[in-house]
Parts: C-alpha cells; sequence; structure tokens
C-alpha cells in the first residue's frame, strides 16, 4: 500500500495515479488526446488533480423542460406550447427493445462498468492512433448524460451551449467527476431513464417520448424492435441520420444499430436481418409548437395567456424569473376560455367580415361578476403572411396589441350617463342640446383648474334635425352629441373621471384618459376587452372585476406535480346598483328603439351602445344581458379606411354604422355562446318618457366633433393630419377635444405605410380634422 503523506493527503505516487485514472477517464470522452509523457506527470498532474478536487460534489440538474398544455375551461386542449418538446415518462413506460437499442449503440458495456470503461478507453485510443483521427469515441452513457445536463442547463443561450460541449480536457474531466457522482447516487437504471428522457432526437422532439410521437405517432411504450433501432441511431446525429429528410441514410444507420444488438445478444441475428428487411413505416407527426396551431381561432387568446403569465408577478418577482418557468414548460394551464362562446365569435366574426377585407373586426366577451374571459377572436387569422397579423385587436400593447386601442365613439357615453346618475342628476334629466354649439365652459376638474374654451371649439350632432331639448332617456338612444356635451360641462369632468377609473377604463397603452370635454364622444382609443369588462359592470348591478383568462395551473416536475397560483379577479363596487339598474334601462332602449335595433337579442334581454367614429374609421357595438358582456369593433388596424361605399363579409355598405356591422356580429356571438344557457332578467327602473317629438330617427349617430380643446393652436386638416398634429407642433394631447378623433397619439407596433405622416402638421387639440386614429 502506498504511503499516505503526513498531512493526510495523497502521496506524489498515488497523485499520479490518481491522475492518469482522469486522463485516461478524460480520453474516453476525448477519444484521441494523447496521455502525459511520464516526464511531464509531475507539473501537469498537480494542477489536474487539484482542479479535479476543486470541482463541487453535487451535480445540480435543472428540471428538464418540457411541454405545456393550454386547456379551456372544459377541459379541451387550445394548443400546446414548448421550448423544448418534451414529455418525461418512467423507464416502464418505455419499450424493452428502445433500452436495449440505445444501449447496445451507444455503450454496449454499460451494465458491467462504473463511470468510466476504461476497456472502451483504450480500444478508442489504440482505434484512433491506428487511423490517424478521431474514429472512434468512448464517452459512457453516464458521461453523455452528465453532458446533455449541461446543455438542458444553457437553455438557448448560443454562449452557455457552446461552453457546456466545447471539446477541452478541462470539462472533460468535470464531466468525469460528476458521472461518478451519478452513478453512485442514481444506479443503472435510472441513468438510462434520465439519458431516454433528456437526449436529443431531431425534429424538435427532445426525449424518447416526444421521438416516438414525432416519427411513428405512437407511445414509447409501444415501440417494435426496428422502429426502436431507428431512434437509437438518430442520436449520434440527428441531423445526418434525419430519416423525414434522408430516409436512405437513416435506414443504414439504423440496420447498424440491429446489427449491433445481435451481436451483444440482445436479439438473434434472425431477428436482425428479418428486421433489416422492413421498411422505415413513418407516421410522421409534425411538430405542433405555439399559439398559432390553436383550435377555433383561439391563437390570439392563447398568446394573451402567454402574456399574462410573463407579466404578472404571481409567476415571478422579475421577468426573467418568469421567463424561466415559462420556458422550462411542463404547466398544464387551464384557462376561463368557453368552447361554446369561442365558437360562436369565430362563426360569426366569419360570417360577417372576410379576413382579405379592408378592414378588420375584433370581438370579446366576458362573464359579468366573475370577471372571465369566455371568448376572443378577429377576422384576420394569428399569422405572418397575407391578410394575417400577431397583433391581438382586443387587448393593449402591453398584452401583444395595439397601442392604443380604438376610438370607441359613442359607446363611451353610458360612462358619462353612470357618472352624472351617480352625482344625483335624475334619469329624466333635460339640456338643451341644440344641433351645434360651443363647447360650454369653464369646466370643473379634479385638479380645480378649470377646463376654458379658449380657441371656441365647437361640437354638433350627426343631423341637422337632431334639434333639442332632450331628456337623458331619448338622447341615448339617438346618440346625441351636444347632450353629452351639455352634462360634462354640468357634472364636471371630475366624476367621469372617478367613473372610468372605478371602471379601469384606460387607453390601449394603458394611461389613463385625458380630461377633456371631448371624452364623452369617444375620442380616445380603448381594447374591446376593456369596453367589455367596463360594461359588465352594467350587467352585475354595478360590480367592476378585473378579466382574468386563467382559472388553474399545475406544473410537472420530474414525477411531481405542483399547483401554481394564479392572477384571480378583484371585484369591486363601481356604482350603485341604481346607477346601474338605470344604465341597463336607458341601454335596453337603445336596442329596443334606438341605434341598436340590429344587435338585439330576440330570446332574452339585452342592452347595448353603438359607436361610430368620424369619417367611419371605426364602428362599435358593446352590450350585455345579465349573464355576458361584449365588445365587438370594426375598422382599419392602420385607421386609414373610411368606410364609406365600403364591401365587408360580401355585403355593400354606402356608411357603416355601429349597429349595422358590429351590432349583427354581437348579436350572433352572442346568441351562440348563450345558447341553452339561462335568460335572467335585468332589474330596470321606471323612466318616463319625454314628450314625443317629430323627428327622423336615423339607424346610427356619427360621433362628430369639431372640438377644440385645450389651447393648442392649429388645423389638423383631415384625419391623418389631425392624428399627427398634436405630435409635431400643435400641441401634446393630440385633438383630444377635436371630436370624435381629433388628435391621437399613433405609434404603431408594425410598419407605418407610405404617406401616414402626411397632412397639416398644425393639428393638435385645435384639428378640425375629424382624426383621432392610429392603430
Amino acid at each position: 500500500m502506498a504511503n499516505k503523506r503526513s498531512g493526510g493527503g495523497l502521496s506524489p505516487t498515488q497523485q499520479a495515479a490518481k491522475f492518469l485514472g482522469v486522463s485516461v477517464l478524460a480520453g474516453a470522452v476525448m477519444a484521441g488526446i494523447a496521455l502525459p509523457a511520464v516526464g511531464a506527470l509531475g507539473l501537469a498532474a498537480k494542477g489536474s488533480v487539484e482542479g479535479f478536487d476543486e470541482i463541487p460534489a453535487n451535480l445540480k440538474t435543472p428540471p428538464l423542460s418540457q411541454r405545456t398544455t393550454i386547456l379551456d375551461s372544459a377541459g379541451g386542449t387550445i394548443a400546446t406550447v414548448y421550448s423544448r418538446d418534451r414529455t418525461v415518462v418512467d423507464l416502464k413506460d418505455i419499450s424493452p427493445y428502445m433500452q436495449k437499442a440505445i444501449v447496445a449503440i451507444e455503450d454496449a458495456r454499460f451494465y458491467q462498468h462504473g463511470a468510466v470503461d476504461l476497456k472502451g478507453v483504450l480500444r478508442a485510443l489504440n482505434k484512433n492512433a491506428q487511423s490517424g483521427e478521431v474514429a472512434e469515441g468512448a464517452s459512457t452513457l453516464t458521461q453523455q448524460y452528465v453532458k446533455n445536463v449541461f446543455v438542458e442547463e444553457a437553455g438557448d443561450d448560443p454562449t452557455k451551449v457552446a461552453q457546456a460541449t466545447q471539446q477541452t480536457l478541462g470539462r472533460k474531466i468535470k464531466e468525469l467527476k460528476y458521472a461518478i457522482q451519478v452513478e453512485q447516487e442514481l444506479g443503472k437504471k435510472k441513468i438510462l431513464e434520465n439519458y431516454l428522457n433528456i437526449t436529443f432526437f431531431g425534429q424538435q422532439a427532445y426525449g424518447v417520448e416526444a421521438a416516438s410521437q414525432r416519427y411513428f405517432s405512437k407511445s414509447a411504450k409501444k415501440l417494435n424492435l426496428q422502429e426502436a433501432a431507428l431512434l437509437a441511431g438518430i442520436v449520434q446525429s440527428p441531423s445526418r441520420y434525419d430519416p423525414v429528410n434522408d430516409e436512405e441514410e437513416a435506414t443504414k444507420r439504423r440496420n447498424v444499430v440491429l446489427q449491433r444488438m445481435a451481436e451483444v445478444g440482445d436479439i438473434s441475428q434472425a431477428d436482425a436481418d428479418r428486421a433489416k428487411e422492413t421498411p422505415l413505416e413513418l407516421k410522421v407527426s409534425r411538430p405542433k409548437n405555439g399559439c398559432i396551431t390553436a383550435v377555433k381561432g383561439a391563437s390570439f387568446f392563447c398568446k394573451y395567456v402567454e402574456k399574462v403569465f410573463l407579466n404578472d408577478p404571481v409567476f415571478g418577482k422579475t421577468k426573467e424569473e418568469r421567463a424561466k418557468v415559462w420556458n422550462q414548460g411542463g404547466l398544464t394551464i387551464r384557462t376561463t376560455l368557453d368552447p361554446q362562446a369561442q365558437e360562436s365569435v369565430q362563426d360569426s366574426l366569419k360570417n360577417h367580415v372576410n379576413k382579405s377585407d379592408s378592414v378588420a373586426a375584433a370581438a370579446t366577451l366576458v362573464e359579468p361578476g366573475t370577471g372571465k374571459i369566455l371568448g376572443m377572436g378577429q377576422s384576420k387569422p394569428f399569422g405572418y403572411g397575407d391578410n394575417e397579423t400577431e397583433i391581438n385587436y382586443s387587448v393593449g400593447s402591453t398584452m401583444g396589441g395595439s397601442n392604443y386601442g380604438f376610438p370607441t365613439g359613442s359607446t363611451f357615453k353610458p360612462f358619462v350617463a353612470a357618472a352624472a346618475l351617480e352625482e344625483g342628476r335624475p334619469p329624466t334629466q333635460e339640456y338643451a342640446s341644440p344641433y351645434e354649439m360651443p363647447y360650454p365652459d369653464p369646466v370643473q376638474t379634479c385638479s380645480g383648474k378649470p377646463w376654458v374654451n379658449t380657441t371656441s371649439e365647437r361640437v354638433e350632432n350627426e343631423d341637422e334635425s337632431e334639434v333639442g331639448p332632450y331628456r337623458l332617456k331619448e338622447a341615448m338612444a339617438k346618440s346625441v352629441n351636444t347632450y353629452f356635451v351639455q352634462m360634462i360641462s354640468d357634472i364636471g369632468l371630475c366624476p367621469v373621471m372617478k367613473m372610468t377609473d372605478a371602471l379601469d377604463v384606460v387607453q390601449g397603452n394603458g394611461e389613463k384618459l385625458p380630461e377633456v370635454p371631448a371624452i364623452s364622444l369617444g375620442s380616445r382609443g380603448i381594447t374591446p376587452l376593456t369596453m367589455a369588462t367596463a360594461y359588465a359592470s352594467f350587467a352585475a348591478r354595478g360590480m367592476y372585476c378585473t378579466p382574468i383568462a386563467i382559472e388553474a395551473i399545475t406544473q410537472k416536475i420530474g414525477d411531481q406535480r405542483k399547483s401554481l397560483e394564479v392572477p384571480k379577479s378583484t371585484c369591486s363596487r363601481a356604482m350603485s346598483e341604481k346607477t346601474a339598474d338605470t344604465v341597463n334601462t336607458l341601454l335596453r332602449g337603445v336596442v329596443d328603439s334606438g341605434t341598436g335595433q340590429q344587435a338585439g337579442l330576440t330570446s332574452r334581454e339585452s342592452a347595448g351602445k353603438t359607436g361610430t367614429t368620424d369619417e367611419r374609421r371605426n364602428a362599435w357595438f358593446v352590450g350585455y344581458t345579465p349573464n355576458l358582456s361584449g365588445a365587438v369593433w370594426v375598422g382599419s388596424a392602420t385607421q386609414q379606411v373610411k368606410m364609406v361605399n365600403i364591401n365587408i363579409g360580401g355585403r355593400w355598405h354606402s356608411k357603416v354604422y355601429g349597429g349595422e356591422v358590429p351590432g349583427p356580429i354581437w348579436r350572433d356571438a352572442m346568441s351562440g355562446a348563450l345558447a341553452n344557457k339561462e335568460a335572467p332578467s335585468f332589474s330596470l327602473v321606471d323612466i318616463p318618457d319625454a314628450e314625443d317629438r317629430d323627428r327622423d330617427d336615423e339607424d346610427d349617430r356619427d360621433d362628430r366633433g369639431r372640438g377644440r380643446g385645450d389651447n393648442d393652436n392649429g388645423n389638423g386638416d383631415g384625419a391623418i393630419g389631425g392624428l399627427f398634429g398634436g405630435l409635431t407642433t400643435g400641441g401634446t394631447t393630440g385633438g383630444t377635444t377635436g371630436g370624435t378623433t381629433g388628435g391621437a397619439e399613433p405609434s404603431p407596433s408594425f410598419s407605418i405605410p407610405e404617406g401616414w405622416f402626411e397632412g397639416n402638421d398644425n393639428g393638435g387639440n385645435n384639428g378640425n380634422g375629424n382624426g383621432g386614429n392610429w392603430p
């Protein structure tokens, strides 16, 4: 026995022996590194042995990244998403043929040696020395597993992947030490199971279960001899032996594996020969990764779920932490999406708007009292080709939507009415409501500094026949602009701001609405999800619930499953029950006899409001029943299409109204979503009618306002001029008081079409251009 040094360490003889072992073992994977000469052994040994001892004793194995499955509320699969397509399975769920094939071709002496195969090392070194090149490797299955752990830990970082696979002696020695640990702690069967679950088989398939599904559309448990041999052969070079792209080369490699299985006694030579004669008989299942593969047009909802996960602190304190959990996968996410409602939304959109139309439509359905998103879709499919888009028109910029939402027109007026009712104004409130008038001033604001119409901005109704006085019920049904401008002047802007805050009504970019009178005409961009959720508060008798898309999440890590905390809807009282009931009565009149008659439901009570912005660049219908709320927007995402003399869904429209195109989409989407569901009634209030007036009632009202708002001067001629005036020299808030759209803040997240910036750039809040358009 060699003597130990007095300090308790290894003697020089032991150090030399240990280093020799390390070097030889490293050679097993280096397959060609010459052993150090005896004269150089001392110096080399000292550094290498110390380095070996300093390597941490425990290999930290990260959880294997797996696919995530997103489910609807009924448990049906919406889509699967993954950074690596993998499903971890137990060894008992892997075909015995597969277990034998991978051992035979990668490490035939796997069950006879420890972490390193000395015979294999010497054999490889001899063969490589004879050939003058690296002709044969000698890594054991255990060493290969350790290397795959390093690669898995590197993720998709190319620098880390390069470090994990670099051909250096230092890395090989580190790999060896961990292989020794793994052999001691896991045992052969567990090592084999881990290896088959972690290794890459090509075609985006990680692990044998994903590979079996990819190439043969069956579970790994059902693989036969020749199928197992094919998969085992791919591992050495997934690109070279890819059976999808090179069947001949893959067949040759498969036969090598079969022959090797016969040589080591796993199968008879006769079995090997018969298997060699069989064709590959692939049954390829193409990768179905990502929200683009979602069923029932739910791709945009699927992406919304992903955005929720990556943005909500409940899933991790930092963006990086959340992304790590998402990419690790293994999640089963049960969402709020109702399959019946989603199918109804998509069918309605498809029936009314073609994906090739010059305008698009988006619809979102929300459950009152819970905030659950039950349906979300749009006419232009998710994708990157012609007439496709990756922008979700139903949501704001932080959730994958447009930068600013879309001007809402008169669908904003119920918020003004609710604020006035909360302030104590009666539902019979009457204002003069002339056809045209200056914006009245001063108007009180939350800051205490009143808004003043310093530039004599004016507002007008859609038709010259619209001359008051009007009461609230008739003004809402006919969507009279001057009425609601007078109402804001009466109650002030602060009650409206408080109401929109309580309903979480913000612009598409998340910013608060500007405190100017023209908001009563829907001049700012808001998303369909925001509008549907806010209107759901009317249906819920004044209770506002934040929207939610996720009901439950479980995560599989190894053999264990755990539940993750998910965001909860927060409900709060936004208005009194009396106010909500009064608004419901008012908006029920809109679909009964007002501008929204084409949207009314025949089988149940419904309420809603139409909206059409100036120059008809946007048309809306937002409505609800006591148990479902929905918003439909129709327009151009770039806001460059005026919906006049236009073909939509194969139908010609001289002018598009909120009740004419969005209304029927809403009606059909809601009808299908609510089919065979209960039909509760509203709690209505009695609102006396005003005296009958001999006036024509148009199908809908354009929310036109030539308002000059704040003190920024300029004439934003034309929609686009008014749009960009506020961004150049016309003022900071665009034409927010310049009618429905006079003054918007564009900054699309997609390329801006040529000519987008044309127009008088003095628009600002002074903009006579009834613009206000942005993506």
